[in-house]
């Protein structure tokens, strides 16, 4: 890892752990440090027994696929044997005289060397002596294939000396796809190199640069270190990364290398400038041939396209030349213990995000963000050569941020339920939710603080329900009454009240609460609802009544008082048994409201206000005045209105 890159991260992973440990309380930080801890060991072990490989190679591959496309390399030529070669031969394998004559044509052009990734073991007549002589030259270097068995392998043509062979064997993943170069392999005490590292030395040769072949198992040419492969390099974590190997850095199938045809090297209608002073490979393309494999570049390609292996010797070859020649083209890695900080800090994230983000939008939208931001971070590091995890540390993010949402969404549950068998009854969903945004204070002391308020009250009762109750079985009274006080529940939630609390056949409704109002054209606007609240009980009434009559229930007749004012509003009662009180003289004038003068009462439902909501309605209804009347319990008396209806536009 460079040093740059190193202080890089040093800097970011000290500045975010930093912030985190200031942004969260110790406190905070207990329930979901238990979740970090729990998930990020789980997703370590997972990844150290090779269970993530598979999804990190899958990202490696879709970054080498978005990486710009580097260009063809200059220093190359590759010979390809296509189908259509094939077919104008009629012969395949293709005669020694026929490869005799490739040679020696390129071989006129003055290449620096000639990799020829045939495999040539026994003559293929016509021209065997005609190629035997073409193996004399320097400049040709042939293959050999060390395979798994002496049954697969194939030694090198005959009496040509070791350093001018190169094995041509490739290594490929666990799932199928080639992505490394296997520079040296040792068979038995011998050390083989590899065809593409042949034809680099050569190169490096003509170029009077010094190499170091494996010096304390670290291979140095020049200036240029190659650094080794680990198991657990990169995304790596169980490979078999015996031998000297390193990560291939691909340029795009298109661009490896400019390329000619058999055919048009026989016909000697190459251009000499692109074979002096160039590294030529003659290998087959041909799919005939079979020698292809899949590379990065393949699951992007129409129809899975595999590359032939001479573009993947090309390609490792360049990626040699490019290391000691342009200073690029080697991958570098984080230490183990980096990579597991890496992942650590990702799900500590993750785990905090979702902790202190109350909506679910925001968390997902910021998790997206966040692991966008860590793609972009691995593919902008990736651009400069290094390969880190991308895809653990995205899981280990939105897999914390996941077992924390829904640990805070269990823990929510339970304190819901906490919540209401403190309650002690059944409330309106406004009084609940009210309850629930409190619940901190109340499950610290079984109780939420009282807070004063500006609502408006109904207080309803009905007339003569005592004569009534004693005429029909309680039973019946029962379902008679519910139909009653379900239209009024009706009514008041479709006009924003909450109901405090039902008093045998009357009801208590408050407009203004729980979420405080606080500017005065809230507070007339409660009034005006209240008032319309009423208004659409009183148009019910005839029709309940008409329907208990045929049914030979009694009908009824109901008073309503509404006052507007101050109100404290909080938890009456004890731990086991609580109630969401509504205290104040608003409350007892709005009852008083509503039993003033009882013989009043023209019609079938009678709508009683004070002065003080009569201020907040303009002219949206009829109002009648009954004057400044006295109200029982109080010395001063009240102006009261009564509410004939809507105004007529």
């Amino acid at each position: 890892m460079p040093p740059f890159f190193k202080r890089i991260y040093h800097k970011f992973a000290e500045g975010l752990w930093k912030n985190l440990t200031h942004f969260f309380p110790y406190a905070d930080l207990q329930p979901v440090a238990i979740i970090w801890i729990v998930v990020t060991g789980t997703l370590l072990g997972v990844r150290h027994l090779g269970g993530l490989q598979p999804l990190e190679l899958n990202a490696y591959d879709l970054m080498v696929q978005l990486r710009p496309d580097q260009g063809p390399d200059p220093r190359l030529l590759v010979v390809t044997i296509t189908d259509q070669d094939i077919n104008t031969i009629e012969k395949w394998p293709i005669s020694d005289r026929t490869l005799a004559r490739a040679i020696a044509e390129i071989a006129r052009l003055e290449p620096t060397a000639i990799g020829i990734d045939i495999i040539r073991n026994i003559p293929y007549e016509p021209g065997n002596a005609e190629l035997v002589t073409q193996w004399q030259n320097p400049k040709v270097i042939p293959i050999t294939l060390i395979g798994n068995s002496k049954e697969d392998s194939a030694p090198p043509p005959p009496n040509i000396p070791e350093k001018r062979v190169g094995f041509n064997d490739l290594v490929v993943d666990p799932d199928g796809i080639l992505r490394r170069n296997l520079m040296y392999a040792k068979n038995g005490k011998t050390t083989l190199t590899s065809f593409s590292m042949r034809l680099a030395f050569a190169y490096f040769n003509n170029k009077k640069i010094d190499s170091k072949l494996i010096e304390n198992n670290t291979l140095q040419v020049d200036k240029t270190v190659f650094s080794k492969l680990r198991s657990n390099s990169g995304g790596y974590q169980k490979i078999n990364a015996q031998g000297y190997q390193i990560l291939l850095n691909y340029r795009s199938p298109e661009n490896i290398a400019k390329t000619v045809t058999l055919t048009q090297v026989l016909k000697g209608k190459v251009d000499p400038k692109w074979v002096k002073g160039k590294i030529v490979l003659i290998g087959v393309t041909a799919l005939t041939a079979k020698d292809l494999f899949s590379t990065p570049y393949s699951a992007a390609a129409s129809g899975n396209q595999p590359m032939p292996g001479v573009l993947i010797h090309a390609t490792a070859t360049s990626q040699i030349l490019s290391a000691v020649l342009d200073g690029k083209g080697l991958f570098w890695y984080w230490d183990e213990w980096q990579e597991i900080l890496w992942i650590t800090v990702w799900s500590a994230v993750g785990g905090c995000l979702a902790w202190r983000l109350e909506k679910s939008l925001n968390l997902i939208v910021i998790a997206i963000a966040a692991c966008g931001s860590l793609f972009g971070f691995t593919f902008f590091l990736f651009m400069q050569q290094g390969w880190i995890p991308v895809i653990t540390p995205a899981l280990a993010l939105l897999i914390t941020a996941g077992v924390a949402v829904t640990y805070k969404y269990e823990q929510s549950r339970q304190q819901q339920g906490i919540v209401m068998k403190l309650l002690g009854q059944q409330t309106s969903p406004a009084i609940a939710n009210a309850l629930w945004k409190e619940r901190v204070h109340l499950l610290e002391s079984g109780l939420l603080p009282g807070q004063k308020v500006t609502a408006t009250i109904i207080l309803t009762d009905l007339q003569g329900f005592s004569t009534i109750s004693e005429k029909l079985p309680p039973e019946v009274v029962m379902s008679w009454l519910n139909e009653y006080l379900s239209a009024m529940a009706q009514e008041v939630q479709a006009h924003q009240g909450v109901i405090n609390k039902f008093t045998g056949d009357g009801m208590l409704a408050v407009f203004g609460v729980p979420i405080p109002r606080t500017t005065p054209e809230e507070i007339a606007e409660d009034a005006r609802l209240a008032v319309s609240c009423a208004l659409a009980i009183s148009s019910r009434l005839p029709e309940m009544n008409q329907n208990w009559l045929d049914r030979s229930l009694p009908a009824v007749k109901m008073r309503v008082g509404i006052f507007t004012g101050p109100v404290m509003v909080g938890s009456l009662g004890g731990t086991t048994r609580l109630e969401y009180g509504v205290i104040g003289d608003s409350v007892n004038i709005a009852s008083r409201l509503e039993s003033c003068e009882k013989e009043r009462h023209e019609d079938t439902c009678r709508i009683l206000i004070a002065e003080e909501t009569f201020l907040h309605l303009g002219d949206k209804f009829e109002v009648e005045s009954w004057g400044a009347l006295p109200l029982r319990g109080r010395e001063q008396k009240v102006n009261v209105y009564r509410i004939l209806g809507n105004k007529k536009k």
